[in-house]
Parts: structure tokens; sequence; C-alpha cells
């Protein structure tokens, strides 16, 4: 590999780790801006990574395969760790405070937010934390993703603060304490650039579901198991499931793991400031803007990459788009099969094959950048995705035309807002609500970073 394994490491085993820990541990923004400060000042310039995308306006297929979840009333593509309260306290999905006696959305949703969950955690305990609700604990939330998220409060030693990811990390015979320093980067990275779900007999405390392993299959045989599933589709009445960015997962099993390249290797790169001292960057970005530092040891071209890159997300998007188009039709003909007086044993086999499609499409494109980090894998999902979907439709055609229906009436979902009508979804309505909130709660008793950037 010719320098390759020295190039590699560099950023994860020399660099990460510049300074001799203090004995004093002060992790207040001043103290650590003058303790690190090119890790604070390129943490601090993630305010830079402001864009962000309208997933739901760029693909209305969504919509409706998020029917009945909050998905399906905003999602936008991920921007920087500076943005982390704003976005997750503005969003749609995370609506309004409940009524009086309605449990509400879970404080879990502040756990990778922010420093401050795992201090809740502590304090409350991790059930007594995630039973509040989300917002409840608004105004206790006085710091987006930060150096304790990380690592030990005041010093460069890498940490594992949430409870759920040291368990999972255990589960894959990966205990945190026993791994090097590579490996540690890429879990601290991994408690939340995972896949998880809300375990409702334990108050909802945040689970990572690797029971029996972190590849898609497996995921889902425990969830099979288990019988668990988040909502039901209102079109299709399949129990669903949802995945969230498992960027950990694809990347354990992919070529860069293989060789020892981790989050940290590609995504905060080896940097020098201006006397020559030689630091990790914390403005946490793309890979390619940086080739030259987090991948010329491996890759000679920057061109070469780039268009690679670009034909492999091409090619993932087609194939998704194959397999959100099947899906779309399999809910809208479930819904005609149920209607015309369909019993669960004639649906059984085909709602299966819908919830298991859709998790396999799900798992691989709600992981942000699948086509760099493990094409291959999410090119092998989509295909069975694909495959599961056709026998679904396949099983459904046999059911309706035993029930004798001749036509299924599929909407027209073009754009955003057709979609949402399609399902009942009025977003004018959400977003009245939502601002009402924001107005008599947010701007006037939370913290300012829950309005960063609005």
């Amino acid at each position: 590999m010719k320098l390759t394994l020295k190039t590699l490491l560099l950023p994860t085993l020399a660099v990460i780790f510049p300074f001799v820990a203090s004995a004093i541990a002060d992790e207040s923004q001043q103290a650590m801006a003058e303790k690190y400060p090119q890790q604070y000042q390129s943490w601090d310039a993630t305010l830079e990574q402001k864009e962000r995308e309208d997933v739901l306006a760029k693909n209305p297929h969504n919509i409706i395969l998020w029917a009945g979840s909050s998905y399906a009333k905003e999602y936008h593509s991920p921007r920087g760790h500076q943005f982390a309260v704003a976005d997750v306290a503005q969003t749609l999905r995370t609506g309004v405070a409940p009524k009086a006696g309605d449990k509400g959305l879970s404080a879990s949703c502040w756990t990778c937010k922010t420093p401050d969950a795992p201090r809740l955690i502590n304090e409350l305990g991790f059930e007594g934390y995630a039973a509040k609700n989300f917002t409840d604990l608004g105004r206790e939330i006085k710091s987006v993703v930060y150096c304790t998220d990380c690592h030990e409060a005041g010093t460069e030693k890498l940490s594992l603060p949430r409870p759920h990811a040291k368990d999972a990390m255990a589960k894959i015979h990966l205990p945190f304490e026993e791994q090097n320093a590579s490996m540690k980067g890429a879990q601290v990275c991994g408690q939340c650039h995972v896949t998880y779900y809300f375990r409702p007999e334990k108050s909802n405390i945040v689970n990572i579901p690797w029971i029996f392993g972190n590849t898609a299959d497996l995921i889902e045989k425990y969830y099979d198991t288990r019988r668990f599933y988040e909502w039901i589709h209102p079109l299709s009445q399949t129990p669903m499931l949802k995945a969230r960015h498992p960027e950990f997962e694809h990347w354990s099993r992919s070529k860069h793991a293989e060789v020892g390249v981790t989050c940290v290797t590609c995504h905060m790169p080896a940097a020098e400031d201006d006397k020559g001292n030689a630091f990790t960057s914390h403005k946490v970005d793309k890979a390619l803007p940086n080739f030259d530092v987090s991948c010329k040891g491996c890759h000679s071209s920057q061109e070469a990459m780039t268009t690679k890159l670009s034909n492999l997300k091409k090619q993932i998007e087609t194939k998704a788009h194959e397999v959100e188009d099947l899906l779309v039709k399999a809910h809208y003909e479930a819904k005609a099969a149920w209607g015309a007086g369909a019993n669960w044993e004639q649906m059984n086999d085909v709602i299966m094959d819908i919830r298991h499609s859709q998790w396999r499409w799900d798992f691989a494109m709600s992981s942000h950048g699948i086509y760099a980090h493990n094409p291959d894998e999410a090119m092998q999902l989509l295909t069975k995705a694909s495959e599961q979907a056709k026998s679904a439709r396949a099983g459904l055609a046999k059911v309706l035309k035993q029930l004798k229906v001749e036509q299924v009436s599929y909407p027209d979902i073009s754009t955003k807002e057709k979609a949402q009508q399609a399902v009942g979804l009025v977003e004018a309505d959400l977003v009245k609500e939502k601002q009402q909130f924001i107005e008599d709660e947010i701007n006037k008793h939370w913290d300012p970073i829950a309005k960063r950037g609005y």
C-alpha cells in the first residue's frame, strides 16, 4: 500500500491526541477554546454548513412510504453540527407540546443532538430521562454537539457517554474500552451515526437493535422476533419499521474498514496550523474537498474518484426509485384489497413482503453517503428490496383477482403537496401550529441555539 498505512493512521492515532490530559477537567467553551484552539475553531466552522435539501420535495414517493409517521411531515438533509439543536427543535417532526394527559414525543429525541442529553441521563436515570416529553426538556438544552459528546470533560481522551452506544458495541463484541484509538474514534461517531429505535417497554429509552448483529437481515430478525413495529401504515395496514442513518453499520462492512480507514480519516482530516502544528480538523465535512489529505494515500486521482462516486450515486438512486415505485403501488394495492374485504389470512404474506422490502430500501437510503461508504451493500439491499416488493405485488394481484377488483386507483404524487394531500396530511396546519409553539415557547424560553439558522 506504499505509505498508505502511515497516511491513513496518522489522523486517528497521532494527530487526534496532540496534548497531555489536564488534571482539572474544565469543559467550558472558553476553556476549551484556549486549550485546544485549532480543534475549537474548526468545530466552530461547522456554522458554515448551513445548506440543506427538502428530501420530500425532491422525492415525493417518500411521503407515501412514510405515511402515518412523522417523517412524512418534514425531512431535510443533514447539515453542520452547530445546527443540531435548532433543526430538531424547529422541525415539524417533533411537533408541539402534548395536551394534558397525552404522552407526547419522548425526550429520547434529544439524545444525539447535545451533550446535555448524557448529563440529563445521569441526573434523571436513563428511563427517567426517556420518559420525559421532548418539549419538557427544551429549556435544559444549552449546547450543540460539542467536545464532551466525544471526549472526557476537559481532556482529549475519547469517551462514549451514551449508555445505549456502550451496550451496542458490547453486543457486537467490540467493547469500547478494549479498542485501539482508531476504532474508538469510529465508535465515537457511531454512537449517533447509527440506526436505533425507542424501546416502548423501557420508557422509550434509545436502543440499538444489534442483539443478533448489525446487518439489515439480522436487525430485521430482531424486530420480527419481538414483533416490533413503529407505526401501522394507514394505506396498506403494514406494521412498519424505520431505519435511521446506519452509517456505522455500513462502514463496518466496507473496504475502508478492512484497511483501517475510519470516519475520522475521511471526515476529520489531519491539518496544520500556521505554526506547523498538527491537529485533527473538527469541521466534520465531506472527504473529497480534502482529497490530498483524506484520500490520496489510496486513490491517485480526485477527478477519477469524483466521477466514480457520481456514477455510483446515480446507479443507487436509479435502483432506489425502482423500489419506491413498486412499494407505492403495493401500498395502494393493499389498500384496495382491504377495502374489497380481504382478510389477514389472504394478506399476511404480502404485508410481510412490504414490511421487509421497505426496511431494506430504508436501511440503504437513509444512510448518508452510502454510495461512498458501501455501494456494494446498497445495491444488494435494493436488489433484495425490489424482489420482495415484486413478490408483494404478485401476491396482491392474486388477492385482488379473488376479490374481483379490476382496477386500483393510484393518485398523482408528482409533487410534495400532491403526495401529502394523497395521504391526508395538511402541511399548512402543521406549520401554523408549530410556529405558534416556536413563538410562545422556543423564542421566549429556550436557549438561542434552538433558533440558530432560523
